[in-house]
């Protein structure tokens, strides 16, 4: 059982200001996310993980180094061993949890947002995120400012593990269903843009053990982010521009954490990061038809292509960590979030950008044709995505807009408002990692979609003006 921690001092909220979600929190680096806060969460996670090892790991951040030692100091505090792997992907960390036999672990990384902020990554046993009802019970601990610290004679010991992503890479290559050989015949030429994050080295390494000749864009590992860290298509200039330049079949692109994969084709066009998802679950299903798991915000091309196969998608709350669990529950063979983030089970219940860069390029070598050819395969929808700056306020009367203005669609509200017909649909939801609002749309047309993502937009702003003129 994990040990009973004890009360201390209480003091104002340190997760103020923070984003809190089942993934963890992250925030401002000086200005939300304070030594304090840092301290007081890695401290309430040592205090609800099970006696054991705990590895830790980060992203290239600048910041990463002090957050990093700050969060070793609070685990060796509380009694618990600390496996450092140093900058590595997410999912390297989550997969060394795994190899060590752990009782959790800790990236530092704020995954896509801006080089001002970082994070804590929570994580449990066996390599998976905390279930969201176990990472609230480690923010109240944090709020509360409860801590078990051990006495002087059971203090953790530190040891540096330098193999974590050779593991990591040497994992996704003996995996089951990749054609090494037909791969390695096509000698394929790639760029990588890393965004000169986790997966600068680990990325180009896994293509090359693929027999892939790689051209490294933005592959300097010193979180100096040369572009908007988010792998999005309007992001992604540089990278096609390289793609164009060197003749590659193909680009591809991570965030800081290589933990999502972004993908760009042979004339330097992105796919969108919805195809991601789409290339590995045609992939999974062509190998071993089973069931699929994705968030509601995943593009319904997923069903489409499910569909196929005679499989049925189970749809779940926006995060990983649900996603993950319900691929355990449901013994899932594929699943993710529509965003380039691809969890595969039969390596671990993780996204994992690095074996999705891996699909990708064995599901391109199983066929003649260019990447811009194979994806005319993938059904034919369009999703937009936008971002609000507004905090919602009242949630009735959003709800009542948007009834107003969608009145002919079905309603769901597993995660945020969505709105769906035959054939499209439109959400609107609180960001859990950013104080924003996003929208998303997704139509048989690109106009299609843009005006129900317009029409959405419009009701946001119309109930919150509703709301500042009460």
């Amino acid at each position: 059982m994990p040990r009973s921690p004890s009360p201390e001092s209480q003091g104002s909220d340190p997760l103020q200001g923070l984003m809190v979600s089942p993934s963890g929190v992250r925030g401002i680096v000086g200005q939300t996310l304070t030594p304090d806060a840092v301290l007081r969460v890695a401290g309430a996670h040592a205090s609800f993980l099970e006696p054991g090892p705990v590895v830790v790991g980060r992203d290239t951040r600048p910041s990463g180094a002090w957050v990093s030692r700050l969060t070793q100091a609070a685990l060796l505090a509380s009694g618990h061993d600390v496996i450092d792997v140093g900058v590595a992907p997410t999912p390297t960390i989550l997969f060394a949890i795994g190899h060590h036999r752990a009782s959790g672990g800790i990236a530092i990384t704020a995954s896509h947002n801006p080089a001002p902020w970082n994070a804590l990554k929570l994580f449990g046993p066996g390599g998976t995120f905390l279930a969201p009802a176990q990472s609230e019970e480690v923010a109240r601990r944090a709020r509360q400012g409860r801590a078990a610290w051990a006495s002087h004679a059971e203090v953790g010991s530190f040891r540096e593990d330098d193999g974590a992503i050779r593991r990591h890479r040497d994992a996704i290559l003996s995996l089951e269903g990749f054609d090494r050989d037909r791969i390695r015949a096509r000698r394929f030429k790639v760029v990588v843009d890393a965004t000169n994050g986790a997966g600068s080295v680990a990325t180009p390494a896994l293509l090359e053990a693929l027999g892939c000749e790689v051209e490294r864009l933005f592959c300097e590992p010193d979180g100096r982010f040369p572009r908007t860290p988010e792998p999005l298509p309007e992001n992604l200039g540089a990278l096609g521009e390289r793609v164009r330049a060197t003749g590659a079949a193909i680009g591809f692109a991570n965030d800081p954490d290589a933990d999502r994969l972004a993908i760009v084709d042979e004339r330097g066009e992105p796919i969108g990061e919805e195809r991601t998802l789409q290339i590995a679950v045609d992939w999974a299903l062509s190998r071993r038809p089973g069931p699929v798991a994705v968030n509601a915000s995943t593009s319904i091309g997923v069903d489409l292509i499910a569909r196929r196969y005679g499989i049925p998608v189970h749809r779940t709350k926006i995060g990983e960590a649900h996603v993950a669990q319900k691929l355990i529950e449901i013994g899932g063979v594929i699943g993710g979030e529509g965003n380039g983030g691809v969890i595969y089970p039969a390596l671990h219940v993780t996204r994992d950008a690095l074996v999705a860069a891996a699909i990708a390029i064995d599901w391109l070598a199983r066929d003649k044709r260019s990447l811009s050819e194979r994806v005319l395969e993938l059904p034919p929808v369009v999703m937009v995505k936008r971002k609000l700056d507004i905090k919602l306020e009242d949630l009735d009367a959003l709800k009542d807009e948007l009834t107003r203005t969608f009145p002919d669609a079905e309603r769901n509200v597993l995660d945020g408002e969505k709105y769906l017909w035959e054939d499209c649909w439109v959400q609107v939801r609180a960001s859990g990692t950013e104080p924003i609002v996003r929208i998303l749309a997704e139509a048989r047309s690109r106009e299609h979609a843009e005006t129900l993502a317009n029409r959405a937009g419009q009701a946001v702003e119309r109930s919150q003006a509703h709301v500042r003129s009460r």
